[in-house]
Formats: structure tokens, C-alpha cells, sequence
């Protein structure tokens, strides 16, 4: 598979196009420093983080509370 013009049209189509700017936006500086949004995804991470272990923590302890609250009865398989 080549890349590039292969018939007559695509070749009239790429010349067409060859001097036209696409790309012509003014490069602007942002106005949040790339400290900030660096900052702000790092909180961001350690705020998923310790929700992650916290939540791993609660399920161990209500495990354990469901555990020691549970009432077990013998059955009769017939």
C-alpha cells in the first residue's frame, strides 16, 4: 500500500492543496502555568489513591463486622 497521489484526480487534489496553510493558528501561551495542571494532577492521583485504600480498609472491617454478626443455623438435607 503506497502513499501518495495514484490517479490523475488525487494528484490535482494534492497540488490544490499543497499551498494551503491548515495549521494556522497563532501558537498563544496558556494561561495555567503547566506547574498548576502538573500540581493539580498529582493531588488529583493521590486523592484516587488514598480513596483506593480507604475503601479496601472499610471493606475489611465491614467483612468483619458481617462476620461476627452472622447467625449460622444447622439444616436438615432430607
Amino acid at each position: 500500500m503506497a502513499i501518495g497521489a495514484q490517479d490523475y484526480i488525487d494528484q490535482m487534489l494534492v497540488q490544490k492543496y499543497s499551498e494551503v496553510q491548515v495549521d494556522n493558528h497563532d501558537m498563544q501561551e496558556s494561561i495555567i502555568p503547566p506547574e498548576e495542571v502538573m500540581n493539580a494532577m498529582s493531588y488529583s492521583s493521590y486523592n484516587l489513591r488514598n480513596y483506593i485504600g480507604l475503601s479496601r480498609r472499610l471493606s475489611v472491617a465491614c467483612y468483619g463486622v458481617n462476620t461476627k454478626n452472622a447467625k449460622y443455623s444447622a439444616s436438615t438435607l432430607s
